[in-house]
């Protein structure tokens, strides 16, 4: 959705964006706020951790039960409940059931399971993004939002090529949304691998990338068996190497479809007026 004058966004009766960009770049941030100025904030990560992959998120966990004899009995007999309690701000359920691979000493997981959840996590991320015009309408006739901002994971970029005018997924996003990169600078991408080392986040690899940075952590760390690999190592190596792969390829699906803020103006917005005029200055230096 792109507009022929920032003033068409501005009047514009109904209102919805699309933001993207590196996972903890500020956009949960900006959803979050939003929500406070009348703005219905649909998470994808919250969609894919709930709709579409809650049920083996919970069946992990009661996995991991079953190995405690005392739960494994009162869970046969239905005496107790096991749940996912994944919130917009905690997408930590989502994140331990992906895991990292590696060491299972060190929790991590065989690499061939991994790349099952990865699988699983694909497919789920493409249903929750094509969910969007449901959740547009839904908001607007259930709730009476005008203004719908979907936040969406740093993985949206694996899933769609910017650079295919038919995929399925741009198809949806850009005829329905404005869609908003959230660009960062490098000092930006340094602090979000530290942070990410604090505070893992969900992470999906395209198949080909995973395998090609797998083979490069081994052979960088003299490491000849999957079962060696540092969880925690290849888990933050991996991260940057992603980060660095990414940022092209966001640029990309701006440059072909959409508007780009910088991470350090998006930090100076403090409610939705403000982010409206942040777009509309998007809008303009497009046209330009």
């Amino acid at each position: 959705m792109l507009f022929k004058s920032a003033d068409e966004f501005i009047q514009a009766p109904r209102r919805a964006v699309t933001v993207f960009g590196m996972a903890g770049v500020g956009k949960t941030r900006l959803a979050s706020l939003l929500r406070s100025s009348n703005w219905f904030h649909y998470s994808a990560d919250y969609r894919i951790g709930t709709r579409y992959m809650g049920e083996a998120i919970v069946d992990n966990f009661k996995h991991e039960a079953m190995k405690v004899p005392f739960l494994a009995e009162l869970l046969r007999s239905d005496s107790i409940y096991i749940s996912s309690n994944i919130t917009f701000d905690n997408l930590d359920p989502l994140s331990t059931y992906l895991g990292t691979p590696g060491n299972p000493g060190a929790g991590g997981l065989p690499l061939g399971e991994y790349q099952r959840r990865q699988e699983q996590h694909r497919v789920a991320e493409i249903a929750a993004l094509q969910d969007v015009p449901h959740f547009i309408e839904r908001a607007h006739a259930l709730y009476g939002y005008s203004d719908f901002i979907a936040d969406t994971g740093g993985s949206l970029i694996e899933v769609v090529d910017p650079a295919d005018p038919s995929d399925p997924v741009v198809a949806t996003l850009a005829s329905n949304t404005a869609l908003l990169y959230i660009r960062g600078t490098d000092a930006d991408a340094a602090e979000l691998v530290r942070r990410f080392k604090n505070n893992p986040k969900p992470m999906y690899y395209r198949p080909h990338f995973l395998v090609e940075k797998w083979a490069e952590y081994k052979a960088l760390q003299g490491i000849t068996k999957d079962a060696d690999v540092d969880p925690t190592g290849f888990g933050a190596w991996g991260f940057e190497a992603l980060l660095h792969d990414r940022l092209p390829r966001y640029q990309a699906l701006a440059d072909q479809h959409g508007y780009v803020v910088e991470a350090s103006d998006l930090a100076r917005v403090r409610n939705g007026d403000e982010f409206v005029d942040l777009m509309a200055a998007a809008i303009e230096q497009r046209m330009r």
